[in-house]
């Protein structure tokens, strides 16, 4: 099980890296809206081979068998390991690639804000965003976080493919 899982999770931090370089690299014009969604769609699609590993392991390694628990288990694990294998990419992007991101996204937020929102109204959302950014404000906090979402999105691609991939031995 533990090959199985080191092998897709590798996998999955692979494909998560590529399509990262790719948002970096194409999507350098997008709102930060957009690259977000793009964010999210990066993370559900490396993600994919939750599904890929407990298949592997049902017909490769436990002869076409898999109970839900232990599809589920396997598709947690590798939840977790690309969920460290994000965390890491973000926080290496958040300190050596783009350490002035923090500023440039609560900048950016404030003039959307600014321009969307009534004078009262965006000096509501000021502070509240300034509050939020002063306890997200640093690299590790943001990389946890996006551990936890990783492995959040994981647990429900997990769940679904220990359903649809249990299988009891004869």
């Amino acid at each position: 099980m533990r090959h199985t899982v080191v092998r897709y999770g590798v996998y999955s931090l692979i494909l998560a890296a590529i399509l990262f370089l790719l948002a970096l690299t194409l999507g350098d014009d997008l709102s930060y809206s957009t690259q977000e969604i793009l964010g999210y769609v990066t993370m559900t699609v490396s993600l994919v081979f939750v599904y890929f590993g407990i298949k592997h392991y049902r017909d490769e390694i436990n002869g076409g068998a898999v109970s839900f628990w232990k599809a589920f288990s396997i598709g947690i694990l590798i939840s977790i390991f690309a969920g460290i294998g994000f965390g890491i990419i973000d926080y290496i992007y958040t300190t050596a690639i783009n350490p002035d991101f923090m500023v440039e996204y609560e900048t950016a937020m404030l003039a959307d804000m600014k321009a969307d929102l009534s004078a009262e109204e965006f000096e509501k959302q000021k502070t509240v965003l300034q509050q939020q950014m002063k306890v997200y404000g640093g690299s590790g906090f943001m990389a946890a976080l996006m551990f936890i979402t990783v492995v959040l999105i994981g647990t429900i691609i997990s769940l679904l493919s220990a359903v649809i991939l249990q299988k009891k031995e004869h």
